[in-house]
């Protein structure tokens, strides 16, 4: 019989409401739900196409079992329990020789579920090393300065209350591509309320072309912009009396400081005018009310978690905080258990936490008492190839391809292969999982229930199955809860569940129904709150903003945002030019891929077929290119490497800039490492110092490269 089953997208994190139509029990069409109350309506190709993901001819369909060397792409097919049983029993002898902290869990940014399946299993084994692909240059810096700043993240998703404001400044993101429906929201507030954009980008997308001002910056250069323009909004006293002084700590020390970046100096670094950036801040400043909207361009660089800083503080000196319009605190559900519950019932004891690895390298990440909670890939990779400070020998891995995704791709691919036991959850056999030892098959979001958190949305929505899993796979939850309960040594109150629905039932009991209920539900909007510090003030150590941070202080981190020139530019490293003339840029994102999911869907493909190298007529015409010609790019980062792409002309760059997609790999091409090396950015790209100091950094973007046939 056919139906329509109302639930939610997990193409990307946008989290869209959809409708799936099922006919004879299978997934024929994905719609946008127009009821849904985030996204309105709102649905990308990602989403639409989906149930090509699902019902692909090589998606993995039951476990599978290593057969000769790892990474000869010989596989054994075998059952859930010996799969499960065998892996029970090899992590019991990885811990028995080497100790729990040897084991740990690996996740990207896919399904939440993955996130949760990692956490808790890590828990439950005892080990404390919960590593991340990419949470050093993607979200951990805005978490860590926006919870030192304010105790909440504030710019980010449905922080910026676009709808209702009067100036909207985005600075390093492109929400109409990377969030469709908040970049819709943006644009209907600029149009109903006649609102003032300002675009801080190197590319003018689609988005900086309708803006008021758009500033092309020098890349790695935006927390230089933002402090020329608090050099203003001080000097001329356009900041909010009122709102700093009683809820800001550390104003009269930003005072000071700020004097060494009037504007001028500020126009010397970022390629912008001292003219511009006085305009943006009187704009911003008197303009009420105003947002504050950035994403994770602005972390691809060694002045991350200060950009961030800054930007949040712009919005508290002008008094955006909490106010319609303006930056929005996060509003809860009560009852409700969200990822940070989840992740907050996963915490270890001290001691045990005290052993992380880059504990004492990186405190507010890996550290005791974390602000936002991960390994720094670079760390765990030195502890699988060298044993250092302690070997890393088991892993198991949901929702990431690290191999493509991680900064130095051949170190990244001989680390993986070096270990004892890898296993890896997955939809399909990407190149990190040919180095499994183990690999389970997966559900897709099509073939899960569980519960979509106001992080992404201005509700909390129930996604739900609209077909059964198909084949073999299994939920990422469920797959941990079963291993866990094969391994007598495991701490079970970490995973206290029979199910993932009983894991689903965990979660909004405290709302007084079952996810069942919940379901039927569908959603649960979410009110914001105006002002709620007028009653409970912020939550930082001093109960205000802190502009100037105890928590920054106290670690011996700069408590004021400061501006660190990229480590290769044509400031720092001059005598590079010659070699290295040009600016990389990475990581923009498409309609068509998430990082690197996607690429054997024959119409996201032929939407994009190849890797395309962004470049200007007039850098083509000086390197004697061709639109369509393929090129190398090399940088100093690694030398000796180089990838390939395919040239395409744009105008919308500076002639000193080029930008290179991330995420390209060629499932077409044989195994094991599916074409990985050829058109992958990250293989040029190094993890290795210099590192910003407070999540690990690095310099994706705003490095010096060069390009030629």
């Amino acid at each position: 019989m056919d139906k329509i089953v109302r639930t939610v997208c997990q193409g990307c994190h946008s989290e869209c409401g959809a409708l799936v139509h099922i006919h004879e029990g299978k997934a024929t069409t994905i719609k946008p739900d127009p009821n849904h109350p985030s996204s309105r309506g709102c649905i990308c190709v990602k989403g639409i196409h989906y149930a090509q993901f699902a019902y692909h001819p090589d998606r993995l369909r039951y476990p599978l079992k290593r057969e000769g060397k790892k990474g000869e792409g010989k596989w054994q097919r075998i059952s859930w329990d010996e799969a499960l049983d065998e892996i029970a029993a090899a992590l019991t002898k990885v811990k028995e020789k080497y100790g729990k902290r040897s084991m740990g869990v690996f996740h990207g940014t896919a399904p939440r579920q993955s996130l949760f399946s990692c956490r808790l299993l890590a828990s439950a084994l005892g080990t404390p090393n919960v590593v991340s692909t990419d949470l050093h240059i993607c979200f951990a810096p805005s978490m860590v300065a926006e919870i030192a700043t304010v105790g909440h993240t504030v710019t980010q998703e449905v922080g910026p209350d676009y709808v209702s404001s009067k100036c909207v400044l985005v600075c390093g993101g492109n929400p109409l591509v990377s969030h469709p429906p908040r970049g819709r929201d943006l644009l209907e507030g600029v149009k109903n309320n006649g609102a003032k954009l300002i675009v801080v980008d190197p590319r003018r997308t689609p988005l900086a072309a309708q803006a008021d001002m758009w500033f092309q910056i020098r890349p790695g250069t935006d927390v230089a912009l933002i402090l020329g323009m608090l050099h203003t909004i001080i000097s001329e006293e356009l900041y909010d009396k009122a709102f700093v002084g009683q809820y800001c700590h550390g104003f009269d020390e930003l005072k000071e400081h700020i004097k060494a970046f009037p504007p001028e100096k500020s126009a010397e670094i970022t390629w912008l005018s001292a003219a511009q950036i006085k305009e943006a801040a009187r704009l911003f400043a008197r303009t009420k009310p105003g947002t504050v909207h950035h994403r994770v361009a602005v972390e691809h660089n060694l002045n991350s978690t200060q950009t961030d800083r800054a930007l949040v503080i712009l919005a508290a000196l002008t008094g955006n905080l909490g106010v319609k319009g303006g930056n929005l605190l996060p509003t809860h559900v009560p009852g409700y258990i969200n990822t940070g519950g989840v992740v907050g019932f996963c915490k270890l004891p001290r001691e045990t936490a005290e052993g992380r690895l880059g504990s004492d390298q990186f405190p507010l990440i890996s550290g005791p008492d974390p602000l936002f909670l991960f390994v720094h890939p670079a760390l765990a990779a030195r502890a699988m190839l060298h044993g250092k400070p302690y070997p890393l020998k088991a892993l198991f891995l949901a929702g990431g391809n690290p191999v493509v995704n991680m900064q130095d791709t051949r170190r990244t691919w001989k680390a993986f292969k070096s270990l004892e036991l890898f296993v890896v959850a997955d939809f399909f056999m990407t190149p990190t999982a040919e180095l499994a030892d183990y690999v389970l098959p997966a559900t897709t979001w099509l073939e899960r229930d569980e519960c979509c958190d106001e992080q992404y949305m201005n509700c909390i929505a129930a996604r739900q199955k609209a077909v059964e899993p198909l084949y073999e796979s299994r939920d990422d939850v469920q797959m941990v809860i079963d291993l866990v309960r094969r391994i007598p040594w495991a701490d079970r109150k970490y995973l206290p569940w029979k199910s993932v629905d009983e894991f689903n039932d965990f979660r909004v009991r405290g709302m007084g129904m079952t996810f069942e209920e919940f379901k039927n539900k569908g959603y649960v909007p979410l009110d914001p709150e105006y002002k709620p510090y007028e009653k409970k003030g912020f939550s930082t150590p001093t109960g205000k903003v802190e502009i100037h941070s105890t928590i920054f202080e106290k670690h011996g981190y700069d408590p004021l945002p400061v501006y660190v020139e990229p480590p290769h530019s044509p400031v720092s490293t001059p005598r590079l030019l010659k070699d290295y003339p040009y600016i990389l840029i990475t990581g923009a994102r498409s309609m068509e891929y998430y990082h690197s999911s996607g690429r054997q869907i024959e119409p996201l493909r032929k939407r994009m077929p190849d890797p395309e190298i962004e470049v200007h007529p007039e850098t083509a015409r000086r390197e004697n290119l061709e639109e369509g010609d393929w090129v190398w790019v090399e940088t100093p980062q690694i030398k000796g490497e180089r990838v390939r792409f395919k040239v395409k002309f744009t105008s919308n760059i500076d002639p000193r800039v080029v930008h290179a997609p991330h995420g390209w790999w060629f499932p077409e091409k044989p195994a094991p490492d599916h074409g990985c090396f050829e058109s992958n950015i990250d293989v040029v790209l190094s993890d290795d110092p210099p590192r910003e100091r407070i999540c690990g950094s690095v310099a994706t973007r705003g490095t010096l490269c060069r390009i030629y046939k």
